[in-house]
């Protein structure tokens, strides 16, 4: 079966079929002509540099599309303008080792006041206090899926203990559900919020949350930024501590109070994009494409469209 794909990267073409043609836009501008063809379309994983995101804004101007590929987990942003015939993929487990690892740099860095440090080295300060650690912490992982088991991967070793909390509960795996997210609140001294945006999980960590966590307790985002809200986490004014890849607003406006808020680390929502995650995604992309032009099942379909395969 053959067809077209605009894909970010040139496909490997070691045992790809020859009837897929394949061309490569990787953001940006996006290409003038031949998108009336385009059956195959995954979008680049590069940040618009403007206000209409080109790589979204280009799905309107594809008649022939089957499907829309991301290589993002989430895909909440992008279902309303995939029409209803298309399917729609992401690109789930594609960064759980990044998201993973950038997860653990933000505990331990606010656990061991890294940038208290970095600040004192460049005013060449020597200066010693007593520091908080990670071993014999109680961590709680809400959102546990793909990701959310990456993280706890990596936590164990560090001597911790692990509460998982999802959407729904799975007792067989241990699995609490939303519904009980209160009452384990007070017993823990880390929170990792790493759920996709949905209307249930919007806001879904504030002020009462917030009031619920012991003193000095800390709070890691690196799901989506309005799963917290902003405004209670200014109220607790340090009190509690937060650790954020990402925000609400975002991108961070200049003046915005969550730069020098008391407690608030803040890295610029790169978790997801790390040396790890290019060759995983080129990978999964060749085996993708391989697939579709196969007419075989493709992977990680979140709607699968009206008159998609």
């Amino acid at each position: 079966m053959g067809g077209r794909a605009l894909v970010q990267w040139e496909q490997n073409r070691e045992g790809a079929p020859a009837s897929l043609t394949v061309d490569v836009y990787a953001g940006g501008r996006a290409p003038e002509a031949g998108l009336d063809e385009v059956a195959f379309y995954q979008v680049p994983y590069t940040p618009s540099s403007q206000g209409v995101d080109e790589r979204l804004d280009v799905i309107s101007r594809m008649p022939s599309l089957e499907v829309v590929q991301l290589l993002s987990a989430g895909y909440e942003h992008v279902l309303p303008l995939v029409p209803d015939h298309v399917t729609l993929c992401n690109g789930r487990g594609l960064h759980d080792a990044s998201t993973a690892e950038h997860t653990l740099a933000l505990i331990l860095a606010a656990q061991r006041d890294l940038p208290r440090w970095a600040v004192a080295q460049r005013d060449h300060r020597w200066e010693s206090v007593p520091l908080r650690s990670l071993a014999d912490s109680r961590v709680m992982i809400v959102g546990y899926g793909s990701i959310g088991r990456a993280v706890e991967q990596r936590l164990l070793p560090f001597e911790t203990e692990v509460v998982r909390v999802a959407g729904r509960a799975r007792p067989d795996e241990g699995v609490h559900g939303a519904g009980e997210l209160h009452a384990l609140l007070p017993d823990v001294d880390v929170v990792v919020l790493v759920t996709p945006l949905t209307e249930a999980t919007r806001g879904l960590f504030g002020a009462a949350e917030f009031a619920l966590l012991r003193d000095d307790a800390l709070v890691v985002n690196v799901g989506r930024g309005p799963v917290l809200d902003t405004r209670a986490l200014l109220a607790e004014n340090g009190r509690v501590r937060a650790a954020l890849d990402v925000t609400d607003p975002e991108p961070l406006p200049v003046e915005h109070p969550l730069w020098d808020a008391p407690g608030v680390f803040v890295t610029p929502h790169v978790a997801g994009g790390s040396a790890a995650f290019y060759p995983r995604a080129r990978t999964f992309m060749d085996a993708q494409l391989s697939h579709w032009a196969a007419g075989e099942p493709l992977a990680n379909v979140v709607r699968a469209g009206d008159g998609g395969r």
